[in-house]
């Protein structure tokens, strides 16, 4: 602005007096002169004329130049007040120092005074590159700062990306497996009133003979009777003659009760097909669903690692996964089970098969995720290892154990109010090793492989 104001200014300078126009008035050429400057120009001259060009003008040609002396006006107040500004409030001194203990301007006479005496001042040419060096500094500082920032908010769409993958592919997961609750419901329902309605059909098939049975009988009867009255309506000889023989026909007519007797189980078995029938349905789809007693939680598990679908498979990758950092997550190779325990015995069962580098255990909650860690009760770590086809217990010094076969599956069994954990080969229900231990945290499983053989598999509970 200020550069602006100087290239200006010099467009408006009186050719005489070399200031600011002051009341300025132009005559014919287009010359402008302060009315005041051009008066004192001719007053020594015989002959008018203009001082710049030297063309000849006359008394009256001078006209005053309004918009020209508008502007000159806003420039000597804009001017004045910036002078102002660039002196001393108190003393009216030109500001020629800066008070670093005060961080203002000041002038000579503020610097002998008794509010800035002992102060450190330094002239203002002086003071200006240190400052300006020193800003530069904390723009450095607060661009250093914004790269973080930038950096922070990829990381955070990034996760947000995440947090979006995670939540499709959870509800994808969750319709699959509703859709086979629902074709187990809708396979079990069609199932029971087709029972229902086979019953049904048989119970009143049974119904429509004996009703057929009943009709072919009252057939018989009417006609019975119908003979017997006409064998009655005869002569006496006659009847007597013929009555050995309406008798014996009339008795070949049962007479029983069982006509009217319903054999038992004639009526649908209502309790057969309604009983308890959410339970019936309960206890049968429990042969349909499968429960794991521990759950892989993925927010936990590092890079190198992946789980299937429904969180019971661990498997190695080669190639690190594009995972956000949270705190949560293992930097090195490891992953946690879902739920940690604190008391009463858990145990969950390993499928290794023919994995030739696998870690299983407990770990505490307060395990460092972020940095490599001994596999030690003292890093919070109760392990049993197979590595290089030796299996160790993670004591110190290490503890290896010669088996005679592989085992193909691993329990793990935590006892929190005894403080145990113990390892068992689950084909041959034998006992491998047991730590004996205090947890004053809450322990979780802990799961670990680096095999390109096969994936290590929770088996589900029985």
């Amino acid at each position: 602005m200020a550069a602006t104001l100087s290239l200006m200014e010099e467009h408006l300078l009186c050719p005489v007096c070399l200031d600011i126009f002051r009341n300025p008035v132009v005559l014919k050429c287009s010359h402008s002169f302060c009315e005041d400057c051009l008066q004192k120009y001719w007053k020594n001259v015989e002959n008018l004329f203009c001082p710049v060009c030297r063309k000849e003008c006359s008394s009256e040609e001078p006209s005053l130049s309004l918009a020209l002396k508008s502007l000159c006006n806003s420039i000597q107040k804009f001017t004045e007040k910036n002078k102002a500004e660039h002196n001393c409030q108190l003393h009216g001194e030109h500001l020629k120092l800066f008070c670093f203990d005060d961080k203002q301007p000041i002038c000579v006479v503020c610097h002998t005074s008794k509010k800035h005496k002992g102060h450190d001042c330094s002239p203002i040419e002086e003071a200006v590159p240190d400052l300006k060096s020193e800003l530069q500094a904390m723009v450095f500082t607060l661009m250093n700062k914004l790269q973080n920032k930038n950096a922070a908010k990829i990381t955070h769409q990034n996760w947000l990306e995440h947090i979006k993958g995670q939540a499709q592919c959870a509800e994808e997961q969750i319709r699959r497996e509703f859709k086979k609750l629902h074709q187990f419901l809708e396979e079990e329902e069609t199932a029971r009133i087709a029972a229902l309605k086979e019953e049904k059909q048989q119970k009143e098939g049974v119904m429509q003979e004996q009703a057929e049975a009943l009709m072919r009988d009252m057939a018989t009867l009417s006609e019975t009777i119908i003979v017997v009255k006409k064998e009655m309506d005869v002569d006496n000889i006659t009847f007597l003659k013929n009555y050995t023989a309406i008798h014996n026909r009339s008795n070949c007519i049962s007479t029983g009760t069982e006509d009217t007797e319903i054999v038992s189980g004639t009526l649908i078995d209502m309790a057969k097909h309604l009983g308890s029938l959410k339970f019936k349905v309960w206890e049968k789809m429990l042969e349909f669903v499968d429960h794991n007693p521990v759950t892989l939680d993925p927010n936990t598990m590092s890079t190198k690692l992946a789980v299937n679908d429904d969180l019971s498979i661990l498997k190695y990758c080669d190639e690190r996964q594009n995972l956000p950092n949270n705190t949560e997550r293992f930097q090195n190779i490891g992953v946690l089970g879902s739920e940690g325990f604190t008391k009463g015995i858990h145990f969950w069962d390993v499928e290794v098969g023919d994995n030739d580098n696998w870690i299983l255990g407990v770990a505490k909650e307060s395990i460092p995720r972020k940095r490599l860690v001994k596999m030690l009760p003292q890093s919070g770590l109760w392990v049993l290892r197979y590595v290089s086809g030796k299996y160790k217990a993670g004591t110190k010094p290490l503890v290896q154990m010669k088996l005679d076969e592989s085992p193909k599956v691993i329990r793990v069994q935590l006892d929190c109010d005894q403080g145990e954990v113990t390892f068992y080969d689950l084909t041959r229900n034998t006992p491998l090793f047991t730590f004996n231990d205090e947890f004053p945290e809450k322990v979780f499983p802990y799961f670990n492989t680096q095999s390109h053989i096969c994936p290590l598999r929770l088996l589900k509970s029985v």
